[in-house]
């Protein structure tokens, strides 16, 4: 009954391919801290247990510290990123993760409102959301973030490059 209800349905995907030059992902992320396992959990045929103030404190922390360690490793400051495309888990976390980054609010792509929280979906369906509005232009910053289970969290830097199937040229 505590977490039911900030749970959506959906599904994404994307997709990066291998290029011969450098490539449009500039820099990531990812991490792990197992002894954070039982703040956010859900044994095999259980319900989820989540500690809410603990895993609130954890995914800012871990968002900021992540996003900044990919800033850092591509030389990129938080004002040159277009977009930031972070875990739809609720809107205080990404605010807080904004706040944090030096990144403003509005350039944050935020759907959770509409979605519910989608797990490994929202930054996906976030994305897409993104593109379908016009929010992003040939050659801006996007920067994605997020958190998991266990504590796990992982960010990268893309410069964004559309492709042959991308959402936006259909739209």
């Amino acid at each position: 009954r505590n977490t039911a209800v900030l749970f959506g349905d959906g599904g994404g995907a994307m997709v990066l391919e291998n290029t011969p030059d450098e490539g449009q992902l500039l820099a990531w992320d990812l991490g792990l801290d197992g002894s954070a396992r039982d703040i956010l959990k859900t044994e095999v045929g259980g319900t989820i247990e989540m500690d809410g103030r603990e895993v609130f404190k954890r995914a800012v922390r871990a968002m900021v510290d992540s996003a900044a360690r990919t800033l850092e490793r591509a030389k990129v400051r938080p004002e040159e990123i277009k977009l930031i495309v972070p875990h739809q888990a609720n809107i205080r976390i990404i605010q807080a993760a904004c706040d944090r980054l030096g990144i403003e609010r509005e350039r944050a792509a935020i759907v959770v409102h509409r979605t519910g929280k989608t797990s490994s979906a929202s930054i996906p369906l976030a994305l897409v959301d993104a593109i379908e509005n016009g929010r992003l232009a040939e050659g801006d910053l996007v920067l994605l973030t997020g958190f998991g289970a266990g504590m796990t969290w992982g960010s990268a830097l893309l410069r964004w490059q559309k492709g042959p199937s991308d959402a936006a040229d259909s739209a």
